[in-house]
């Protein structure tokens, strides 16, 4: 296990380095002056050239990436350009939010998708069958932002039951946590009805059916842990997924979170700060896969780690 640890760590820092590469040359080429409009419209050519070379931003673009790289590997992911603030600093003000947001929207996910897969499992082509791959499908096809201004129209200017919003009790919450588990539901539902028909054909299910074991106690004791691996596997896709379309739900649903925070870093062209909150991201994204790997072990104990 420590073996395989330390080669999947090793293994992400490449991965996690192609990430900012890209980000940096993304930037790079998006038209527009992020100097020009820190200092506004009314600013000098000089003051500019000025600026930019403080900011270090009139250096070559490779010099720049190796310079932000090793800062990273010491703790610091620079200043940000608009708010002359350290990036991490701003990154830890908002993180809280994002991380709250993405975890309810986790445990709603899970205590909705995984119930009707296990539902929609136990009497294939029924009318509970049915029903799920319908609503699963209108759930995958639904964008998150469009979910977002529709349940803000129905339950928060109709209805008036749960704020527009910002954040602060817990029906701040239940939209945009909603809005952002709907995909979640529809993936973990369609997987764990497909893992679990594939288990129940297992010889194992066959012999416990045969010496007369009930369907519940077999679906529930027996096939469930065992069915449980794919749809790990999609959960961890999942909370990437969540993590991509907080940058929507937060937007429409003004979260003061990570991803209304690049939003906002991407108008102002503020680079540091863009990286800072992918370089975040994608660190969080590259553990949770790893955790999940980690889990197949304890799920099943014929896996191992070579």
């Amino acid at each position: 296990m420590l073996a395989y640890l330390i080669r999947r760590i090793l293994l992400a820092v490449p991965i996690l380095l192609g990430v900012v590469a890209v980000v940096v040359i993304s930037l790079e080429i998006v038209p527009g002056d992020p100097v020009a409009l820190m200092l506004g419209e009314f600013a000098t050519p000089e003051s500019i050239e000025a600026t930019r070379a403080d900011l270090g931003l009139d250096r070559p673009l490779l010099v720049r990436y190796v310079e932000y790289i090793a800062n990273v590997f010491q703790g610091d992911l620079g200043t940000s350009i608009k708010d002359r603030r350290p990036v991490a600093t701003i990154i830890g003000e908002t993180l809280p939010a994002t991380a709250q947001l993405a975890g309810v929207a986790i445990l709603v996910a899970l205590a909705v998708g995984l119930p009707l897969g296990v539902a929609s499992a136990a009497r294939p082509h029924g009318v509970v069958d049915n029903a799920v791959r319908v609503l699963s499908l209108a759930g995958l096809s639904m964008p998150v932002f469009w979910t977002g201004l529709v349940f803000i129209v129905i339950f928060s200017v109709e209805l008036g039951w749960f704020p527009v919003a910002g954040r602060g009790s817990w029906r701040h919450y239940v939209l945009p946590s909603i809005t952002l588990a709907l995909p979640s539901i529809a993936i973990l539902a369609r997987m764990t009805r497909a893992s679990l028909l594939e288990v129940l054909q297992e010889d194992y299910v066959r012999t416990a059916r045969s010496k007369g074991v009930g369907s519940l106690r077999i679906l529930y004791k027996h096939a469930l842990r065992n069915a449980l691996i794919p749809v790990i596997t999609a959960l961890g896709l999942q909370l990437g997924q969540m993590l991509g379309g907080a940058v929507l739900t937060e937007t429409v649903f003004s979260w003061p979170g990570l991803g209304r925070l690049t939003v906002f870093a991407i108008f102002n062209r503020d680079y540091l700060l863009v990286q800072g909150v992918v370089l975040v991201l994608a660190t969080i994204y590259v553990s949770v896969n790893l955790l999940v790997d980690i889990s197949y072990g304890f799920l099943d104990p014929r896996v191992r780690y070579a």
